[in-house]
């Protein structure tokens, strides 16, 4: 009986330390949500207080080298980010103003549903009008739809994929393209599948799996690091050559490249739940996660096999885009690592060393991200899609964690 009463007092206690444990590790979570979403209303407003005060509508997307904010026409590639950040920051704080904000921001790009000059709408308009429905109970439909219509006047029925950029202009031209596909395009997708569902018509989930399935095929290496760029022969299919334009070099691996891979797949499984993606998914978290050259606070360097490391800028916008498609991939699997992994990347980003003080970087959230440094574009600089993705990556992760 003695024994018992021991026994029994025993587990209580370790009962309750564990739970003490457990909810220390919760209120530290929600601590650090709670602190960024301070972080952040303090910066945007900032942000948006200079735009608002301009008297038009201005679009941020990084500093130049003096620290002045560049911003955007509707038709850049990055102007979708931040009135995307908009309808994050209304659904982190309920605060109608971002709610108004990512009203007129995103209805202020509304001409990127006719852009059918390279393949970057579903970013630029995914970002914006569909957060704009999600969140705003906005019907956004038609320029969704016709947004997607747009994005699939690019897509090479003979090759099976959507070409990126237009082979003949600019500094894509010098390359000898005939139809390049950059692994960026995998977040495109998400356009299609959605239109697909508001308005019935399955050409666009179509495209959306074809191009999917080429890109499994082709653009990946043995390890599951995948290439930047693929060029296809958009008569016959056939792959013309494998290269880079913002990694270090054709066959190393371009951090934000793998990045855009592993969220690419991982959301395409949401739409299709085709075991080959979530596969495709799981590698990829591999070699990035077993990499000998990722950095222990989980921050990649902008190119896993650039020369000089460690002696080369990391790229934190990859680390947001893994972070958020972490939590996602967390909902499909029961290993809790994909989100301690993602819990890591959040905490690291959340420190001094990379969340800029209030009234400086721009009113950006986040610092030491990476464009292109092949360009020497947007080197160790922030950018809106870095916040951009953290942001989502905290509704995540508070999703998560209710």
């Amino acid at each position: 009986m003695k024994n018992t009463l021991w026994l029994f007092v025993g587990t209580f206690l370790l009962w309750v330390s564990m739970s003490g444990c457990k909810t220390k590790t919760l209120n530290q979570d929600v601590g650090l949500i709670a602190d960024n979403i301070a972080n952040a209303v303090s910066q945007y407003s900032l942000q948006t207080d200079v735009i608002e005060h301009s008297g038009g509508i201005l679009n941020p997307r990084t500093i130049d080298d003096k620290g002045e904010v560049i911003y955007v026409p509707f038709d850049d590639w990055t102007s979708g980010f931040f009135p995307g950040s908009m309808w994050y920051m209304y659904q982190l704080t309920g605060d109608k103003k971002w709610k108004t904000l990512g009203q007129k921001y995103t209805e202020a790009i509304d001409s990127v549903q006719y852009l059918t000059w390279h393949h970057d709408v579903g970013f630029m308009a995914g970002c914006s009008f569909l957060n704009g429905m999600r969140l705003g109970d906005i019907d956004y439909t038609p320029i969704v739809v016709q947004a997607a219509r747009s994005l699939a006047t690019r897509f090479r029925p003979e090759a099976g994929v959507i070409q990126s950029w237009d082979s003949d202009k600019g500094w894509q031209a010098k390359r000898g393209w005939k139809c390049p596909v950059i692994i960026d395009n995998m977040m495109n997708l998400e356009l299609l599948f959605e239109a697909t569902r508001l308005s019935g018509d399955s050409t666009y989930y179509n495209i959306a799996v074809s191009h999917a399935d080429k890109t499994l095929e082709n653009h990946f290496r043995a390890d599951n690091s995948c290439y930047h760029v693929v060029d296809y022969d958009p008569e016959t299919g056939a792959v013309r050559g494998k290269q880079t334009a913002q990694g270090y070099a054709d066959e190393s691996s371009w951090a934000r490249g793998q990045a855009w891979a592993f969220y690419g797949y991982t959301m395409c499984y949401r739409y299709k739940h085709n075991p080959a993606y979530l596969d495709q998914a799981l590698k990829i978290y591999n070699f990035i996660f077993t990499n000998k050259n990722l950095p222990a606070d989980l921050i990649p360097y902008w190119d896993f096999d650039a020369l000089n490391i460690p002696n080369e800028p990391r790229d934190v916008s990859a680390a947001t885009v893994t972070a958020s498609a972490l939590y996602e991939l967390h909902t499909y699997l029961s290993d809790a690592k994909y989100k301690e992994t993602a819990d890591k990347i959040i905490e690291s980003l959340s420190t001094p060393a990379y969340r800029a003080p209030v009234g400086t970087n721009g009113n950006f959230i986040l610092m030491h991200s990476v464009g292109s440094i092949p360009h020497g574009a947007e080197i160790d600089a922030p950018l809106n899609y870095a916040d951009y993705y953290f942001l989502e990556a905290l509704i995540r992760k508070r999703d998560l964690e209710k």
